[in-house]
């Protein structure tokens, strides 16, 4: 009788789950749902990052010209989107990971998320000391 926390993927969740995870082992249920805590997070945070594009955009005509405010907006909403895709692949590389019983990847997003914000605060620092009282 086997151990059912040591069967394949494709034994128990079909062929698309073997294909995406390519087999190993079940890791202890308390990681894998670590794992999908965490997609959520970076999930929350690219929708709070695509609100505040949209809200730069939407209200901050009079605070900021057109040219500055699309380019904020833009920044802000393509680091929403590239926080939510690499999102997925994380959480996909760290599962493969754990089945593997390999090291986990090093995290990119988290250094992008703060370049990016660093970025978007240096404009606002810049607009604000430049605009006239």
């Amino acid at each position: 009788m086997s151990n059912p926390t040591h069967t394949s993927e494709s034994g128990r969740r079909g062929h698309l789950a073997s294909r995406f995870l390519r087999g190993g082992h079940d890791p202890d249920p308390r990681f894998t749902l670590a794992n999908e805590r965490t997609f959520l997070a970076w999930i929350r945070t690219s929708l709070a990052i695509l609100a505040g594009g949209v809200a730069v955009e939407a209200f901050m005509a009079d605070f900021f010209g057109s040219e500055l405010r699309k380019s904020i907006s833009v920044l802000l909403l393509a680091m929403a989107f590239l926080i939510g895709g690499g999102s997925l692949f994380r959480w996909l590389n760290v599962e493969r990971a754990m089945r593997s019983k390999g090291p986990l990847p090093l995290p990119w997003i988290a250094p992008f998320l703060a370049l990016g914000a660093a970025l978007v605060a240096l404009v606002m620092v810049a607009v604000v000391l430049a605009r006239p009282n």
